[in-house]
């Protein structure tokens, strides 16, 4: 899910940011230190929008430097448990595909892709159901459930664990063939309760 949140921090303007306007320079150094970093409470930082208060600086003895209590705005990536996401297959493997969700990349195993036994096709870079013959390759658009949430602070990356075996569920081709499927079942079913 993504979201605008406040933060209340501390920023450190290096000296030669002095001469600059203090939030022009508060921005940029937030947005060097912050942009592209997982919190844990926050999620994946994508990009810091403004400051929106900065307060009086701070001179701590042996740093040329000032410290500014601060208030700013940041777009963050904020995946949930059990949350529904739409993503892009951005690599096939033996055990599984890696969903692009936006900033973070989701792992799908392939015992959570479908209820029928899947092979690798290496040549074709595809996961292939045995009975039903569903492929999944490279950039083919999915749905997925997120089960699995890893977020280490400071790292840029993260681990998600998704599940694509779930109704509506899965790529997004297989999701409309069973729609359309239920759609013909009710319809069948209109048609026998008026031929009565």
């Amino acid at each position: 899910m993504y979201k605008l949140v406040k933060v209340e921090d501390v920023v450190r303007i290096p000296p030669n940011k002095l001469s600059e306007p203090i939030e022009d320079a508060a921005l940029e150094v937030l947005r060097k230190e912050l942009e592209g970093t997982i919190d844990p409470k926050l999620g994946y930082i994508i990009a810091v929008i403004n400051v929106e208060n900065i307060g009086l600086g701070r001179i701590i003895p042996g740093d040329g430097a000032t410290y500014h209590d601060v208030i700013f705005t940041v777009l963050t990536f904020q995946p949930m448990l059990q949350e529904v996401v739409e993503g892009e297959v951005i690599e096939v493997l033996n055990f599984g595909v890696f969903v692009r969700l936006g900033p973070l990349d989701g792992l799908c195993h392939v015992s959570q892709i479908t209820d029928d036994f899947i092979t690798y096709d290496s040549k074709r870079s595809a996961l292939i159901g045995r009975e039903t013959g569903k492929v999944i390759s490279e950039n083919d658009r999915v749905r997925a459930r997120i089960v699995a949430v890893s977020l280490k602070g400071g790292s840029r990356s993260g681990k998600l664990g998704l599940t694509m075996r779930q109704p509506f569920l899965g790529k997004i081709e297989w999701i409309k063939e069973e729609v359309k499927r239920i759609e013909a079942e009710k319809e069948e079913k209109k048609g026998e309760r008026k031929g009565m």
